[in-house]
């Protein structure tokens, strides 16, 4: 093997496992050595103004202003205090509980002795704590070089995954060296940087490009694209049409990145054979592959948050959202005629038919018994897909074991040469770009960032229906645009969830334009959806490169139509 994948191989793996194991206690130590004294346990959770835990906050307690006991914060936010303290003094005595953690006011919540419930010589009381935000020198540090990575990234003068790996090591070195002289500028520790990679969707996408790695042996994408353009008689726009409307349908019951690791070898096919650049399907199809998985709860991971959050029923997506999409929909053909139409129409071949018969030829299934097992086992992880919910299982366990099952039987039956699908089929630099972009995000969400622009959203609506629907729709879509959306949306729930219930009328529309503007905001640039980066990167590596300036140019005008179109929708109908 390469030794580079072998390099990032082991780099993934390393995260993983350290993901796995690292930050699951709270460290604790007590400053007593007292051994036959009233044992004292104080516990509770410490929470942020949006009533999000807080983990790693620094807790210290004190009773009669002598030191007893430090710990900190788990991932929950939850701390217990258990210690001992000299027989029958504590009734009398006073406690203070001291929080403190970068980006948040320090608290302290004063106790008296005979406020502890007793039994048996124990003493008990549970306390929750809520600390309010402070803009301090880690926020500003974190916004900083969160704003200078995308600044690398949209004006190309680093590799996007140079950048973010210069981002991730610079929020972590900045924690450690600075941060370890003043607390102050402690943006978040290593543990909590390899806690907000979401390692489900590395894994995801890891199992997917395996799968089509594999099927890519058989002939299969070459024979959909002849098929594909038999059905459009030779019309390249007609082509484009049946494409996209059958990425935004499977899109609605796949994760849209699945789809377009599959549909992509297909629209890159297609294109070959007419001597047009690639890009000029695959955008267009990874733009509706977002607004399919709007329409319903289990199309993209913001919608299961939400409802899962808000008690909404997969059904409820589907009546609410289904014609707003569909709107969306006919308004990206559009889009896609006025943008790309003089490509389409230089592609036109004269003779359609014996065009057509070439295609036959040179396009056919190359090996139907590795394309049964790969369509049996690729139909058994949909599978897994659809019903992963009812399993409790994250997605990635599927795809991870339909790869390893499908790569075992290819590689048994000699079909497939592992060494060269594993250096050339998976996207090691995508992967190694979406860990150091969750790094990255993970430092501006601890430091505050998403939660003060939520903050600033909840004071602007005052109450008033027209202007807190506005405002979350647009601010999430501009934002999803830029960050990951996963955890904007989980900073916005809390939020949403209180102007629902203070809005008269309102009823579920908030949730609506959360949901719009956090799935269709994603269109805006080349890495504001997962799906966006997983297909830029299979059309760098077959040498289809485009920059993030001119991904931003064609694809950002139709978020902003898209957008439009769901902003008058949940204004005229309050769905």
């Amino acid at each position: 093997m390469n030794k580079r994948c072998l390099f990032v191989l082991m780099v993934i793996i390393f995260i993983s496992s350290t993901y796995a194991f690292a930050g699951h206690g709270n460290s604790a130590h007590s400053k007593t050595s007292i051994t036959d004294g009233d044992s004292i346990i104080l516990s509770g959770t410490i929470l942020d103004s949006h009533s999000e835990p807080i983990k790693e906050a620094h807790i210290q307690i004190y009773i009669n202003n002598q030191h007893v006991y430090e710990s900190e914060t788990g991932p929950s936010g939850k701390y217990v205090a258990d210690f001992q303290y000299p027989k029958d003094q504590i009734k009398s005595a006073q406690i203070r509980i001291d929080v403190q953690k970068a980006s948040f006011k320090t608290q302290s919540i004063m106790l008296q002795g005979n406020d502890l419930a007793s039994k048996n010589n124990r003493y008990y009381h549970v306390e929750h704590i809520t600390m309010q935000r402070h803009l301090g020198p880690a926020f500003w540090i974190s916004t900083l070089v969160f704003i200078i990575i995308y600044a690398l990234i949209t004006f190309e003068l680093l590799h996007r995954t140079l950048a973010a790996m210069l981002g991730a090591g610079l929020m972590l070195l900045i924690s450690y060296t600075i941060g370890t002289i003043n607390p102050e500028f402690r943006i978040f520790s290593y543990e909590a940087a390899m806690h907000s990679i979401d390692m489900n969707v590395i894994f995801l996408l890891m199992g997917m490009m395996i799968i089509v790695g594999v099927l890519k042996n058989t002939g299969v994408f070459q024979w959909c694209a002849y098929i594909s353009y038999k059905l459009a008689k030779g019309n390249v726009f007609l082509l484009a049409i049946y494409l996209m409307i059958f990425t935004a349908v499977t899109s609605a019951f796949l994760d849209n990145v699945t789809t377009m690791l599959l549909l992509s070898g297909v629209a890159i096919e297609i294109c070959v054979s007419l001597s047009l650049n690639p890009l000029v399907l695959l955008i267009p199809l990874v733009l509706a592959s977002n607004i399919g998985g709007t329409s319903t709860l289990i199309g993209d991971p913001p919608n299961i948050m939400i409802g899962s959050y808000a008690g909404l029923t997969f059904m409820d997506f589907v009546i609410a959202l289904v014609w707003v999409c569909i709107l969306s929909m006919v308004a990206l053909i559009f889009y896609s005629k006025l943008v790309w139409g003089k490509a389409y129409s230089s592609a036109k071949v004269q003779k359609i038919d014996e065009y057509i018969q070439e295609l036959k030829e040179k396009y056919q299934i190359t090996d139907v018994t590795l394309l049964t097992y790969g369509g049996i086992i690729l139909g058994f992880v949909i599978l897994l897909f659809l019903s992963h919910g009812f399993w409790h299982m994250e997605v990635s366990i599927a795809a991870m074991t339909g790869a390893a099952v499908l790569l075992i039987v290819a590689v048994v039956t000699k079909k497939v040469d592992l060494l060269h699908l594993i250096e050339k089929d998976i996207e090691w630099m995508t992967l190694l770009f979406f860990i150091f972009l969750f790094i990255v995000v993970g430092a501006v969400e601890t430091t505050g960032l998403l939660s003060w622009i939520a903050d600033q959203i909840l004071t602007l609506s005052q109450g008033n229906f027209v202007i807190a629907c506005s405002l979350i729709l647009w601010v999430s879509a501009i934002l999803s645009a830029f960050v990951d959306n996963i955890p904007f949306t989980a900073t916005m729930l809390p939020i949403v969830a209180y102007l629902t219930a203070a809005i008269p009328g309102s009823e579920n529309t908030l949730w609506w334009s959360l949901a719009l503007g956090a799935c269709f905001g994603g269109n805006g640039t080349m890495i504001g959806a997962s799906a966006n980066v997983v297909t830029v990167g299979i059309a760098e590596s077959k040498g289809y490169k485009i920059s993030f300036i001119g991904f931003l140019k064609v694809a950002f005008p139709y978020m902003i139509i898209s957008v439009a179109i769901a902003h008058a929708w949940l204004l005229i109908f309050r769905p």
